[in-house]
């Protein structure tokens, strides 16, 4: 894989409140660069949501309500993300989930293109046991101990995701290899079908 031919490409991770329709509660993207994340330009930041963090959601990534007390809301921020993740790739562990509520929070946004490592990894590892985080981590063997943070919370596990995604991406030749794996159908970067002429009789 040549990494040079890669376009601008963030990991993103995100954390919610645990509502019906989640507000974010802390949101991160790293960068991936020359087949490496870039921690120096990462970003990753607490959110003041309107509706309070249930005991669930904080049982999962930690974040409590005290934490967000004095946090930027979503409207103080949202400036700044959108102009972050305008123009680049996503790529996410079930990128479905981290597209879908970036998008309801961002609606004039629309990124070049969605990598699910989630896709990916199935396509990867078809033999595979499982094909959560953890699981694809231990599969692996990708040593996170200079990963700073904790698991669930979003700085960490875009990180993580980003050496899943370096790591899945040895396993195929090109770019666009790569992307027929990854990108869901229907979602932006999807490759075209392949579909042949047929006579009209």
């Amino acid at each position: 894989m040549d990494f040079g031919t890669w376009p601008r490409l963030l990991v993103v991770d995100v954390e919610g409140n645990g509502q019906s329709m989640p507000d974010l509660v802390e949101v991160a993207a790293i960068p991936i660069e020359h087949g490496r994340p870039v921690p120096t330009l990462a970003r990753a930041t607490l959110i003041r949501p309107p509706q309070p963090i249930t005991p669930f959601a904080t049982r999962i990534h930690g974040i409590t309500n005290q934490f967000v007390a004095n946090a930027p809301s979503w409207e103080e921020i949202a400036p700044a993300v959108q102009r972050d993740l305008t123009g680049c790739w996503i790529a996410a562990h079930n990128a479905s989930v981290d597209y879908g509520v970036l998008k309801r929070h961002l609606s004039s946004w629309e990124p070049a293109g969605v990598i699910d490592t989630l896709r990916l990894a199935r396509a990867t590892f078809v033999d595979g046991p499982r094909y959560g985080l953890d699981a694809l981590i231990e599969h692996t063997r990708i040593d996170l101990s200079a990963v700073p943070g904790q698991r669930h919370r979003a700085g960490f596990d875009a990180h993580a995701t980003a050496l899943l995604l370096i790591n899945m991406a040895a396993h195929y030749p090109t770019w666009e290899a790569l992307i027929a794996a990854a990108v869901p159908a229907g979602m932006p970067g999807a490759p075209e079908p392949d579909h042949e002429e047929q006579p009209l009789w």
